[in-house]
């Protein structure tokens, strides 16, 4: 910070320039400190830190008593941000003093081109500066400084933006005209009348907020059928939120999406029907009655990009207990028969699918038809892993993907739901890495070197989430993951399959942008992916930690150390890979299943 020239000096230049009539144009003597606290001298008022991750320090400093201390983590830059009110057309100057390691400065939202200068080492303070010129209605900025993924903590001091302040912003007015368009059995369409000087609006069903948009409409999904949804409009802007809008109440129609032929809790496996492995073969007739949806693993593709699905019962030279075709549709149709659902899965880990092209689209829906009809199935799972999704370069919002392999996915999905009708049992068995990962990496891959398939099912699963039955994560094979309490959770425990199942039945903002925030899925359309046994894959829970999570989702008790954002007795489930290994296992998994009390 510059120190003020002394007035005798200040004087003396005015009256050799000619007098009082030189002093500089009103805009620039209106100039000013316009960044609050930015000495931190008062905590971290005016600022906000991405995931906790700022916090006030007496040691070191630039000057004063306090200074910022931020922390990235390994999905987190440690980004410390305030929205300061400017005028158009104007010029500022941002600077700051800053320590440590690959540290950055910047200003978003000019309304020309946002800046940023950085230091890549910073053993003592230095300054960082930049400047820029407001767009023609630009009325604030965010000013910023954050560090890199993963490095050691950074420090700030000092920050400064100075230029003319910008007018009182003043709160938005409450919004008007909400109203509900046709519902359908899961969503209801809202629209309302702008309002001056809003940015955003927040959309509130039941008095909770669901959602935040910059535009006048808004579909609200993933709703329960038949059933009266309330909802309020509030707008916002840099000096807050409004009031909220009069309620409009909605009634959803029944059918739809739904869980065609499903009990109320229902237990999901898959059947190693193609292939052997360590946990041996087990024929359909030897399935027991615990199983509800029994997934035939894998449909599996002549080629990468053909998008034709071939599938075969496991060779008798490696399972030489497998059953005949004949015996093998007869026990499907017994199974039917008995209530249950029988799925051909397409995909696994090693079915790499990629429906690049509209005629890999229509080869996937001709074969997958082919399949269904040959042994007489209920529908359809897509257990798509590795490299079948990715998102284009670009591609930043779920609403409206360009990705080839996920545009051909979703109108291959929905052919073939169109086909068969409202009895179709649509299901998918994403990773967490493809969905959860979402909430903080969606369509950034060269941002930060994250890989850019992930969350790159939340489009698909958007798209299709008034035809889909069950979404069965699989929390399991998967590093640690950040619930929406910004907690970093493991696997094997109650705490993980809580934090992972919580942010589908709440909704999450997707990579951090509120405006562009997933929906919550109903909780009959969700059950919980877990291995059967240790053999199965990494992330073996036990059968007292499923408790613990089924009580906590489902009664909230039993919640450990995570809180989730509401209860869901009508959770659907849970899944496994798979039947086989739980077979191997004893059929612990299952047996826990059945002897679990619901309510």
């Amino acid at each position: 910070m510059e120190r003020a020239r002394p007035l005798t000096l200040l004087l003396a230049s005015v009256l050799a320039a000619g007098g009082l009539a030189a002093l500089t144009p009103a805009a620039q003597a209106a100039d000013s400190e316009l960044a609050r606290n930015g000495g931190f001298e008062a905590g971290l008022e005016g600022w906000t830190c991405t995931a906790g991750s700022g916090a006030v320090v007496s040691s070191p400093v630039h000057s004063g008593t306090k200074a910022l201390q931020a922390t990235p983590a390994g999905s987190d830059n440690a980004r410390c941000s305030q929205t300061v009110t400017v005028k158009p057309n104007s010029t500022y100057t941002l600077s700051g003093w800053v320590r440590g390691s690959y540290v950055y400065l910047g200003a978003a939202g000019t309304g020309t081109t946002d800046v940023s200068t950085w230091t890549g080492s910073a053993p003592d303070w230095q300054k960082l500066s930049t400047g820029f010129t407001t767009g023609a209605s630009t009325t604030s900025v965010t000013i910023y400084t954050h560090g890199w993924y993963g490095t050691p903590a950074y420090q700030a001091d000092d920050l400064s933006l100075y230029g003319p302040g910008g007018d009182p912003v003043q709160l938005p007015a409450a919004p008007t005209g909400l109203a509900a368009g046709s519902p359908t059995s899961t969503s209801v369409p809202l629209t309302w009348t702008a309002v001056p000087g809003a940015t955003s609006y927040k959309v509130y069903k039941g008095g909770a907020a669901v959602a935040t948009v910059t535009g006048t409409s808004y579909t609200a999904t993933g709703l329960a059928p038949a059933t009266s949804h309330t909802f309020q409009i509030s707008a916002v802007n840099s000096a807050g939120e409004s009031a909220k809008s009069a309620a409009v109440t909605a009634t959803t129609t029944s059918g739809g999406g739904g869980n065609p032929g499903l009990p109320a809790h229902a237990l999901v496996g898959y059947l190693h029907a193609s292939f052997a492995n360590g946990s041996g073969y087990t024929r359909m007739a030897d399935v027991p009655e615990s199983w509800d949806v029994i997934n035939l693993a894998f449909g599996e593709p002549t080629s990468v990009t053909s998008g034709d699905i071939r599938f075969s019962l496991c060779p008798a030279t490696e399972c030489p207990n497998v059953e005949s075709v004949t015996d093998f549709k007869a026990a499907i149709k017994a199974k039917q028969a008995a209530g249950k659902k029988v799925l051909i899965s397409i995909g696994g880990q090693n079915g790499q699918v990629q429906l690049s092209t509209t005629t890999a689209r229509d080869a996937f829906v001709s074969s997958v038809s082919k399949i269904i009809d040959e042994y007489g199935l209920d529908g359809l799972d897509i257990d798509f892993e590795g490299h079948s999704l990715s998102l284009q370069t670009g591609d930043t919002d779920f609403r409206s993907p360009t990705s080839p392999v996920i545009v051909n996915l979703i109108q291959a999905v929905k052919t073939l739901k169109a086909k068969y009708g409202s009895g179709f049992v649509l299901t998918m068995a994403p990773e967490t890495f493809f969905v959860q990962l979402g909430y903080q990496y969606y369509g950034s891959g060269p941002w930060g070197g994250q890989d850019p398939r992930a969350g790159a099912y939340l489009p698909v699963i958007h798209a299709l989430r008034d035809d889909l039955t069950l979404l069965h994560v699989q929390d399991y094979n998967s590093g640690s993951i950040m619930g929406l309490d910004n907690q970093y959770h493991s696997m094997g425990g109650a705490d993980f399959h809580i934090a992972m199942t919580d942010m589908l039945l709440t909704g999450f903002p997707v990579a951090g942008n509120t405006d562009r925030f997933f929906p919550a899925l109903r909780a009959d359309q969700v059950a919980i992916g877990l291995p059967a046994s240790t053999q199965a894959g990494n992330g073996h829970t036990t059968p007292a930690e499923v408790n613990k999570a089924l009580n906590c989702l489902t009664r909230k008790t039993d919640c450990g150390t995570y809180r989730t954002h509401g209860t869901w007795p009508a959770l659907r489930g849970l899944m496994t890979w798979s039947i086989n290994w739980d077979r191997y296992n004893q059929w612990e998994f299952s047996r826990n299943f059945d002897a679990y009390t619901w309510s």
